[in-house]
């Protein structure tokens, strides 16, 4: 169905190449992973899926004063990795990233393995994530980026790239019932700081923000990178994800997470992940909250 037009109101969504514009602010890249995911996935046709929802929405923050992103951020889209499964594609990817870190990135997914060469492109020091899961398996999938980060090394980059210190990694909603003892008991021998979603519910969103960015965001010169895995949520708000149960977060937490995050300037890059497009509502709620993370993520940004 086609959209109205009212030239009052723009819309999200078709922004320029980056060729287009010098020094963005934003830049979106799609990261279309799936190969690797440990359950059936059409997470590759996501980040054109993000792309068609984006227009759905306008790009106005209430404030006061009201304020369009448009207007007062440059945002620009670098398109897909081409093929970005396996240790080639991996290597595009953090190559990339790396060509645009002078931006905020935001990674389209893609499922949740994209968080390993995304963080690397960017250089990241200290790492956030909202996830029900922990992701610290052993091997290579769409499980494992975060021990990924704290233990391997590329094989294919060319690229200078550094582990990050697992006390510098913060992760926020790990659930009940969707992990098991051995990957809490590793994250705890490794100091990752672990924030449930119990634990989230109790403190609220912004103590809860506040501390994991003093964590991740330690040292000088630091650069956070953010993952947004949306299984996080309820399973009302995402059934598009794979792995997302019921009691999760709400879609107004995961925004008011997402955007008081990215308002940090120690925040370069973040991704979106797990989100299965075609497997998703009649209603394309799942891929129309990631098109809103996306809007909260530069809204973040506009507000540094």
């Amino acid at each position: 169905m086609a959209l109205s037009h009212d030239p009052l109101w723009p819309r999200a969504g078709s922004w320029p190449s980056p060729d287009a514009v010098d020094d963005a602010d934003a830049v979106l890249l799609g990261v279309p992973v799936w190969r690797t995911s440990l359950s059936p996935t059409g997470a590759g046709a996501t980040p054109a899926a993000i792309r068609d929802a984006l227009p759905r929405y306008g790009t106005a923050l209430m404030g006061p004063p009201a304020v369009d992103l448009n207007e007062v951020l440059r945002i620009a889209d670098a398109g897909d990795v081409h093929e970005p499964d396996g240790d080639e594609g991996e290597a595009s990817v953090i190559a990339r990233v790396r060509e645009l870190s002078e931006s905020f990135v935001i990674a389209l997914g893609g499922d949740n393995s994209l968080t390993y060469p995304v963080a690397l492109g960017a250089q990241a020091t200290g790492l956030i994530t909202f996830d029900a899961h922990f992701d610290l398996r052993d091997g290579v999938s769409n499980g494992t980026p975060v021990r990924r980060l704290v233990e391997d090394v590329p094989v294919l980059s060319t690229l200078d790239t550094a582990r990050i210190d697992p006390t510098r990694i913060v992760q926020i909603g790990i659930a009940d019932f969707a992990n098991s003892v051995a990957y809490a008991r590793r994250a705890a021998d490794w100091g990752i700081r672990v924030i449930t979603l119990d634990e989230v519910r109790r403190r609220g969103v912004d103590d809860v923000v506040n501390e994991a960015l003093e964590i991740a965001g330690a040292g000088s010169d630091a650069r956070v990178h953010l993952d947004i895995d949306v299984d996080v949520c309820d399973r009302s708000v995402a059934p598009g994800c794979p792995a997302s149960v019921p009691g999760g977060l709400q879609a107004w937490e995961l925004r008011a997470l997402t955007r008081a995050v990215a308002a940090d300037p120690r925040v370069v890059s973040a991704d979106l992940a797990e989100v299965d497009a075609t497997a998703d509502a009649d209603d394309a709620r799942t891929v129309r909250l990631a098109a809103l993370c996306v809007l909260e993520l530069l809204a973040g940004l506009a507000l540094r």
